[in-house]
């Protein structure tokens, strides 16, 4: 199967599912992947990443195929500029 092909077949609830499974090592039934499984997953998943939704997240594939890092300082930046969810008081627990 060539690359396009891949992209072509690939949905975003795929690339979630196989996603999940490479990083439990487990199929959504519960049944381990074997090695070459996971091998062909990895790809699949770098393949879309890099194609389809040019991630700029740390540890996922760049447009240009290249695995992205992030540095401490722009992690910080990246989780300080998402909005608290909740916010409690320590004498409430």
């Amino acid at each position: 199967m060539t690359p396009e092909t891949l992209l072509r077949a690939m949905t975003p609830d795929i690339y979630e599912r196989l996603r999940q499974s490479v990083e439990t090592g487990k199929w959504l039934d519960g049944k381990p992947l074997s090695e070459e499984q996971k091998n062909t997953c990895m790809q699949a998943i770098m393949i879309y990443q890099s194609k389809v939704l040019a991630s700029k997240e740390h540890m996922t594939v760049d447009e240009n195929g290249e695995i992205v890092h992030l540095s401490k300082q722009e992690f910080k930046k990246q989780f300080n500029s998402q909005r608290d969810i909740a916010r409690f008081k320590q004498d409430d627990f």
